[in-house]
C-alpha cells in the first residue's frame, strides 16, 4: 500500500443524532435547491507501516509501541473510507464535495483511503497533500470529489512559531486549495484553508502563542485572497486545538458567534453556537470541546440565494452511532482507533464537522 513521493507532486498539480445549526432553513429537496457539503475530519494517526526517512513515525511501525501491523493499517483504511464516504449523505447521496483531513502520514495513505472509498462505496475522491515539517510526520490533506470540485491552485504555508521557552514549533503546513465548486450551470470559485494548529502540549496557556500565531497566518492568507477578490468565498477548517471562544479564534482571527456581528470581509464561526448547547467534536475528562471548526467568510455567509451563487445554509457535527462508543464509561464519545495503547479497531477521537452550501437550481 506504500506509494512513492512522486505522487505528492502529481496530487498537488491535479489541481447519536446528528447535531445541526440553523435548522429553520427550508430543506433543499423541498425548495428547488442544489446542496453541497464541505467537511473536515481528523483521521487520528493514519500512518502506514513503513518508516519515512526523517520522520518520528517509529511508534506506528510493526515493532513500535502501537504494534502497527499491515492488518491494523488495512482495517484503519477500511474504517476511515466508510466514514468519509458517509459525510454529507444526509442531504446529497453523492457525499461531500470537499473534505479537509488531518493527522495523515503521507500522500500514499490518502491514495489508499480514496481507492477504498471509491471502489467500495462509489465515491470519486482524489487526494492532495503537501509534506510539512511536523516532528511526528503528520500532515493535513485534502480530498475532493472529481466531479463536484475542480482544484485550480494549491499552496502550503509554513507556520513560523515558538514555544514559550523560545524553542521552534515544528508543525503542520496550512494547506490552501482554491478551485471551482460545480453544479448545474456556472462553476463558482471557492477557497479552502485546511489547518491543524499547534497542540496544547505543556498546557493551554503556555502553548497559546503557537495557536495565536497560526490564527495570524490564516488571517494573512485571507487578506491576500481578499486583495485580489474582495468578495471571495473562503472556508477555514481544521483541528484548531482551541474552542471557538478561545483567544486565537475569537480575538486574533475575529471569527464571530452571531451572523449579525460579522463585518464586511469578516468571519462567521459556524460551530460556536453548537458548543454553547453542549455539543462538541471531541471529549476530554468528561467534557466536550469543539476543536474541529469550520469558519466562513462574510461573502459566503451573506451571498444571495440565487442561481449560480453558493451560499451558506447550515453546519453539522457528524456524530453518528457507528462512530460512537455504545457502552461502558466512554459511552457517547468517539470510538477511537486505539485507547491507552490498546487497539479498538475504531475510527478516530474526533467527530467530523461539516457545512452545507446551497443555491437555486
Amino acid at each position: 500500500m506504500k506509494h512513492t513521493m512522486k505522487y505528492l507532486v502529481a496530487a498537488a498539480l491535479m489541481l447519536s443524532v446528528t447535531a445541526k445549526a440553523q435548522d429553520n432553513a427550508a430543506q433543499p429537496a423541498e425548495s428547488g435547491q442544489h446542496v453541497r457539503c464541505i467537511a473536515f475530519y481528523n483521521l487520528e494517526n493514519l500512518f502506514d507501516t513503513i518508516h519515512d526517512e526523517g520522520k518520528n513515525d517509529y511508534e506506528y511501525l510493526p515493532d513500535g509501541g502501537m504494534k502497527w501491523t499491515a492488518y491494523k493499517y488495512e482495517n484503519k483504511v477500511k474504517n476511515m473510507a466508510y466514514a468519509v464516504s458517509q459525510l454529507g449523505t444526509d442531504y446529497d447521496p453523492r457525499g461531500a464535495a470537499c473534505i479537509g483531513v488531518a493527522e495523515v502520514e503521507n500522500i500514499g495513505c490518502l491514495y489508499d483511503l480514496c481507492a477504498e472509498a471509491n471502489a467500495k462505496y462509489g465515491r470519486r475522491l482524489k487526494p492532495i497533500l503537501l509534506e510539512g515539517p511536523d516532528r511526528r510526520g503528520v500532515d493535513v490533506g485534502f480530498l475532493y470529489d472529481s466531479v463536484m470540485f475542480k482544484p485550480s491552485k494549491v499552496n502550503g504555508f509554513e507556520l513560523k512559531a515558538h514555544y514559550a521557552d523560545g524553542g521552534e514549533i515544528k508543525t503542520r503546513l496550512q494547506l490552501a486549495v482554491s478551485g471551482y465548486l460545480m453544479g448545474d450551470g456556472t462553476p463558482e470559485k471557492i477557497h479552502i484553508i485546511v489547518n491543524h494548529w499547534p497542540s496544547r502540549y505543556g498546557g493551554e496557556l503556555s502553548s497559546r502563542p503557537g495557536r495565536d500565531t497560526a490564527a495570524m497566518l490564516v488571517s494573512h492568507i485571507c487578506d491576500s485572497i481578499y486583495l485580489k477578490e474582495p468578495k471571495a468565498k473562503i472556508v477555514i477548517m481544521g483541528d484548531l486545538n482551541d474552542d471557538p471562544f478561545n483567544h486565537s479564534c475569537k480575538d486574533v482571527l475575529k471569527a464571530r458567534k452571531h451572523r449579525e456581528e460579522v463585518e464586511p470581509q469578516g468571519f462567521f464561526n459556524t460551530m460556536w453556537q453548537m458548543l454553547d448547547r453542549g455539543i462538541g467534536s471531541l471529549a476530554y475528562n468528561g467534557s466536550w470541546n469543539l476543536f474541529d471548526q469550520i469558519i466562513i467568510s462574510e461573502p459566503l455567509m451573506n451571498a444571495q440565494l440565487e442561481s449560480g451563487k453558493w451560499t451558506y445554509w447550515k453546519a453539522q457535527i457528524f456524530n453518528k452511532p457507528f462512530l460512537t462508543v455504545q457502552e461502558g464509561k466512554d459511552k457517547g464519545t468517539p470510538l477511537r482507533t486505539t485507547k491507552g495503547g490498546v487497539w479498538q479497531n475504531g475510527y478516530g477521537d474526533h467527530y467530523p464537522t461539516m457545512i452545507y452550501l446551497i443555491r437555486k437550481k
